[in-house]
């Protein structure tokens, strides 16, 4: 009899007290992932064209910067094994592997990390309420991650990242860059929606998602580590870049597609589907494609011409 009177009690404060916050609502995201890329597949895979800004709401200034960009900076020995930002983890072609680090004490969850990747810092999203740090403090090519629990959604956001590329065709992005991420599980996949902000070269806010499936395998990076060496770059003294007006890759898509300069130059307009209506006046489909048709997996990225120069294995 007492059991049953203690066990009415219980519920009794359950109901009144209601559950208790985020304590069943969190999801384990531990595990390997790897990336479903079937969007975006030459984005995710071999490389977006030099010059193909489509979807990106470049402002002036990260349009001049981007077309400033040369394939042949990543000879140098300065830019060889540079890593990317932490915005990479949407775009590049690589899967994730994620776990959990407790209290020792108490079991809390301290930090859930996103394991490193060939070209990409780990990323480590502290969940014990630390502030970001401020503004003047060092900006780290993993940035700064914080975390918490949305229902079953984990929300975390990431500053303090150096500057870089937001894709691998040069399109710039700065230290003031920040990044918002949604988590959301659901059996074994897992999508992922960011929120990309930099006031300096972005005139929007980007949008971005995409979703992985968990794997049995370990997904981890490339076991060779990236040994800088001469490769035969600029010559000493020579700064590889473009000067405006003088990017020779500025019309190849529009050659091969028939795809309007303005679109492919990028902008905040070029992001939404009503960009369309515009393009049909100017846009004319080519009568047959010769390159880079069907997709990864399908013989078709460059099955009759070779591949885009675009850094494709950076």
């Amino acid at each position: 009899m007492d059991i049953l009177k203690r066990t009415s009690l219980t519920l009794t404060l359950i109901l009144v007290a209601g559950p208790l916050p985020h304590a069943f609502a969190e999801v384990d995201l531990s595990g390997s992932w790897q990336a479903r890329n079937q969007q975006d597949a030459m984005q995710r895979g071999p490389g977006p064209y030099p010059v193909d800004y489509t979807g990106l709401p470049l402002n002036q200034e990260g349009r001049a910067n981007a077309l400033s960009f040369s394939q042949s900076t990543l000879s140098t020995i300065e830019h060889q094994c540079a890593y990317y930002q932490p915005t990479y983890v949407l775009f590049g072609p690589q899967g994730l592997r994620i776990w959990t680090e407790t209290d020792a004490v108490n079991g809390t969850t301290v930090a859930i990390k996103i394991g490193a990747a060939n070209d990409r810092a780990p990323i480590t999203i502290w969940m014990d309420g630390r502030p970001h740090p401020s503004k003047n403090a060092p900006h780290l090519i993993g940035g700064f991650t914080t975390g918490s629990w949305e229902g079953d959604v984990l929300v975390f956001y990431t500053t303090h990242m150096k500057s870089g590329y937001i894709r691998r065709n040069g399109a710039p992005a700065s230290d003031e860059t920040a990044l918002t991420g949604y988590l959301s599980r659901h059996g074994d996949i897992l999508t992922m929606l960011g929120i990309i902000e930099d006031p300096i070269y972005l005139s929007e806010p980007l949008l971005i998602t995409r979703t992985f499936q968990l794997v049995t395998r370990a997904i981890r990076p490339l076991d060779t580590p990236c040994i800088r060496g001469y490769e035969g770059g600029p010559s000493e003294g020579s700064v590889a870049q473009y000067l405006p007006g003088q990017n020779p890759f500025i019309g190849e898509l529009t050659n091969l597609y028939h795809i309007p300069r303005e679109a492919v130059l990028g902008g905040a307009e070029t992001m939404y589907p009503d960009y369309r209506k515009k393009l049909k006046s100017d846009f004319v489909r080519p009568d047959k494609c010769t390159l880079n048709c069907g997709g990864p997996g399908r013989g078709g990225l460059g099955a009759a011409v070779a591949a885009p120069a675009a850094a494709p294995g950076r």
